[in-house]
């Protein structure tokens, strides 16, 4: 809608995982290394955590997308609050493609020990064909019955480097950590530990403009000011940034401006505060 009136070719603020809009700020490249350091040097398991906003999900798509070649099939699971058994059917009948969802009715789950089966026949297959298969739980904060996470932990038992390996990473808040250490073993075995933070105002600035050479921007579409409120008002968090300025634009449009200051901010951000958003 105003992309024509700022002369963009896109909307820069969408929260989308197109590749060249991912941000190469100082904490999310150094996620990005150590989750590849995992996958890459066969460390089995690792956890990427970080509030919500700040682009775990993003790393991992980048992640993927580098090791494309090297890495693969990228199984995510977004359902983290399933049963134990229900999360370990999930996983075999993902794991093991169409030939092992074939066999078994749609919603029914497995014994363990058929499923744990299954996964074992499954990695033993993905080795055989030179592939590295990597399992991403994704909000595994949400998982509060031990459980599950027991379950997860079972899989790293399967992992025999370097005939049979795979890569299990855990994705979630800051409460993900605090679950893990209330199961040392498990805990222990996680090699890789990354935890994303929000942006310096400096790198909110950059990241703003970042996002706007992506769309093509030809002009300082917001002043120094407007990029500092929208630092404050955002704590740094990518996700609010972006909501925060995608509005700006929308507003500036309807207002025919031609550039935003720091008071355009401050009334968007009052705008969504009236009606109850982030």
């Amino acid at each position: 809608m105003y992309s024509q009136h700022w002369k963009l070719n896109r909307r820069p603020f969408e929260n989308t995982l197109e590749p060249e809009f991912f941000f190469p700020s100082h904490t999310h490249q150094a996620a990005l290394l150590k989750m590849r350091y995992l996958i890459e040097n066969q460390k089995g398991a690792g956890v990427l955590v970080g509030p919500t906003g700040t682009g775990k999900t993003f790393v991992i798509h980048r992640l993927a997308k580098e090791l494309s070649q090297q890495a693969g099939p990228w199984l995510n699971f977004v359902f983290p609050q399933l049963s134990a058994d229900d999360l370990l059917t999930d996983i075999a009948i993902r794991l093991g493609g169409e030939a092992v969802a074939a066999d078994w009715p749609t919603h029914s789950v497995l014994p363990r020990s058929a499923a744990l089966r299954i996964i074992e026949r499954s990695l033993d297959e993905h080795t055989r064909a030179r592939r590295h298969p990597v399992l991403i739980i994704d909000d595994a904060h949400l998982i509060d019955d031990p459980a599950t996470l027991q379950a997860l932990e079972l899989l790293l038992n399967f992992q025999q480097p370097p005939q049979r390996m795979f890569s299990l990473i855990l994705l979630g808040d800051r409460l993900l950590l605090s679950r893990l250490a209330r199961l040392p073993r498990f805990d222990e075995r996680l090699a890789v530990r990354a935890m994303l933070q929000s942006l310096s105002p400096d790198e909110t600035a950059r990241y703003i403009r970042f996002r706007l050479e992506v769309s093509s921007a030809r002009n300082a579409i917001f002043d120094a000011e407007a990029l500092a409120e929208i630092a404050e008002l955002s704590d740094g968090v990518p996700r609010r940034i972006n909501r925060l300025a995608d509005l700006a634009l929308l507003v500036g449009y309807a207002d025919g401006r031609s550039q935003l200051t720091a008071e355009d901010v401050a009334s968007v951000s009052e705008e969504l505060a009236t009606v109850g958003v982030e």
